[in-house]
């Protein structure tokens, strides 16, 4: 039947879409890879700071959630290898092999796809992001583009989103040039300037010049499909080149640093100004762990880390869209507690609870969505907000600078992280069964006395920066007391605890020691002893709520390496960051965790504090700009 707006309406999946869908999948079946490609963490990803998608190296959408980095993965082939699973994929005739890489400097990936005679087609996949009318242009809206590197090719599109984390099929219905796939929560529309019917069927065809794909809102585009296409991807990779352009790199491992620095921007909602942890949810630590957990939120001890590695470069934009968020978590706390996370949107309530009928990351469950570290009392956090915002009350470059009432909502925010400084919480690795006064949290609550009082120095308030020094002193004599062990001849994981953690690092990154110190040295190399398989680093020796950690924290790797170098162990620190770089992706990405004797990639991705990690150990390591030029 036709509907009022000339659309041709198909059900899924019993209708006449499904019906062609099957015989073409029929009659193509000889033409499709041997075997199902197997989900793998070797992704690149694209976005424009709305949204994003992880796209293997088939050339598959194998990851995306809509309308935000916390919404229904309307594509989760990453959690369903199945047949059940979600995907955006175009397929060229007799695969052979791909090759995959960035368009320099850019958020723009570009796979190529070959035959088995050589022929081979490329596709490039952004999300479209530039300035526009003197605001940042960021649809929801997903372009493929692919075209023909040599010789006219045979492909076909299987576009098959689904809805309500893979529950549900869309209804299907066709416009003179747009497909629509609606769903009970949202509508996505399909603009091509390919056959309709080539791509509701799956059926293979000749791929004579430049084929567009623009995934979106249901909203008609202002312009022609090929020159939308055209226009976005030009204005695209101007905006990322100008981005990079920017940015103060060191002279050694330039690619590296400018690609973390790219995959950090794109964890940024720039809606609110929020920081996500990693873009999926449930990519198990290690095979068969259950160590499962939904990243895609803001935990406020992640973001500091992220504004510290952005602010190192000199790109404090991001700092400043942060402090918009911080800024209502503050307000909102009123100078009471604080989360260690929230939603993208500020959201406070993140229950957990888990998915049965998704397999999982190569079948290994359980899928959750929602983080039940929203209940933790986790008291590093109020040092996090203070250290995220320090830099605001002293960086002339900002548009809006912190001054004297916004150091006075920070100081509530200190006499928390005083008020709680020696009380028990569940720690920055969120034990959920175990509560101890954990030396990284009494670490960062000092950094939140001591970051009030240079800030009320600064600002002329003597009164202000003596009373915050004093509780500085207070705190540091007591955690350097209590939290050294003569045992371990090590600064242990809790005050009085004999545990090791490799988080207690953090204490020369902050300043609180001196890296030169006989203890803290000593605490380097009790925690190599214990907890280093080569050059990865486990966070903690103690078994948790799931046993023993079996895969190296990538993280935890990156502070032994700062550590390393500054206490002068540089030309260790160089091969291990070397070590490091080879973990990476083809694409240069990290995960939250390395496989010490497979190599292989495990935990969310792509997953800020690593990527953080690689920005400054390059800076730390590499040799000075006047020692070339």
């Amino acid at each position: 039947m036709m509907t009022s707006s000339q659309e041709q309406v198909y059900d899924t999946p019993s209708g006449a879409a499904a019906s062609l869908a099957a015989s073409a999948t029929a009659a193509a079946s000889a033409s499709a890879p041997a075997t199902p490609i197997q989900a793998s963490l070797n992704c690149g990803v694209v976005g424009n700071c709305a949204f994003s998608a992880l796209i293997d190296q088939a050339g598959q959408v194998v990851w995306s959630c809509l309308p935000r980095f916390d919404g229904d993965p309307v594509f989760n082939r990453l959690l369903d290898d199945t047949e059940n699973g979600s995907v955006w994929a175009i397929d060229i005739e007799n695969y052979a092999r791909s090759e995959q890489f960035y368009e320099p400097n850019t958020a723009v990936l570009r796979t190529r796809l070959y035959d088995t005679e050589g022929r081979g087609v490329e596709i490039t996949d952004f999300a479209p992001r530039f300035l526009s009318r003197d605001r940042m242009f960021r649809p929801l809206m997903l372009i493929r583009r692919v075209r023909p590197l040599d010789h006219a090719v045979r492909i076909r599109v299987r576009l098959r989103p689904r809805y309500d984390w893979g529950k549900l099929a869309p209804q299907i219905t066709q416009g003179s040039h747009h497909i629509r796939y609606v769903g009970p929560e949202q509508t996505l529309r399909l603009n091509t300037d390919v056959s309709l019917n080539y791509v509701l069927s799956e059926t293979y065809f000749v791929l004579g010049g430049t084929a567009n794909f623009l995934l979106g809102p249901d909203e008609t585009l202002a312009g022609g499909i090929d020159e939308t296409a055209r226009i976005f991807e030009k204005e695209t990779i101007n905006y990322w080149r100008t981005y990079t352009r920017r940015l103060a790199v060191p002279l050694e491992w330039q690619d590296v640093v400018i690609r973390a620095a790219i995959t950090l921007k794109l964890s940024l909602y720039e809606d609110t100004g929020a920081i996500i942890a990693a873009m999926t949810t449930s990519i198990p630590e290690a095979p068969g762990s259950s160590r499962n957990w939904d990243y895609r939120y803001c935990w406020l001890r992640d973001a500091f880390f992220v504004v510290r590695a952005l602010n190192s470069l000199s790109e404090v934009g991001t700092m400043e869209e942060y402090l918009r968020w911080l800024t209502n978590i503050v307000a909102r706390s009123k100078g009471g507690h604080i989360q260690p996370l929230y939603g993208i949107g500020l959201e406070e309530q993140l229950p957990e609870s888990m998915l049965d009928h998704l397999p999982g990351y190569r079948g290994n469950g359980p899928v959750r969505v929602g983080n039940q570290a929203q209940e933790h009392f986790q008291h590093d956090v109020y040092g996090n907000i203070v250290l995220g915002a320090a830099q605001a009350f002293l960086d002339h470059r900002l548009f809006h600078r912190a001054g004297k009432a916004e150091f006075a909502a920070l100081e509530a925010v200190g006499d928390q992280a005083f008020r709680l400084h020696a009380e028990p919480d569940a720690g920055m690795w969120e034990l959920r069964t175990r509560a101890r006064v954990h030396t990284s949290s009494m670490l960062m609550s000092w950094a939140a006395c001591d970051r009030l009082a240079k800030v009320a120095h600064k600002l002329g308030l003597p009164d202000r920066a003596d009373h915050w020094n004093s509780r500085a002193v207070l705190i540091r004599e007591r955690l350097l007391r209590e939290a050294w062990s003569e045992e371990r001849q090590a600064f242990a994981e809790s005050l009085g605890g004999r545990d090791l953690d490799a988080s207690v690092l953090l204490m020369a990154e902050v300043n609180f020691i001196d890296p030169m110190d006989p203890r803290f040295i000593a605490t380097v190399d009790a925690l190599e002893a214990s907890l280093c398989d080569g050059p990865y680093m486990r966070r903690y020796e103690a078994p948790d709520d799931f046993g023993k950690p079996e895969t190296a924290f990538n993280i935890c790797t990156f502070w032994r390496i700062d550590a390393l170098a500054r206490i002068g162990r540089k030309d260790e620190a160089r091969k291990i960051f070397e070590t490091m770089l080879m973990a990476r992706n083809h694409l240069g990405l990290l995960s939250e965790d390395t496989h010490p004797v497979t190599g292989e990639m495990w935990g969310n991705f792509p997953q800020t504090y690593s990527m953080v990690g690689l920005i400054n150990c390059a800076v730390r390591l590499s040799a000075p700009w006047d020692s070339a030029i």
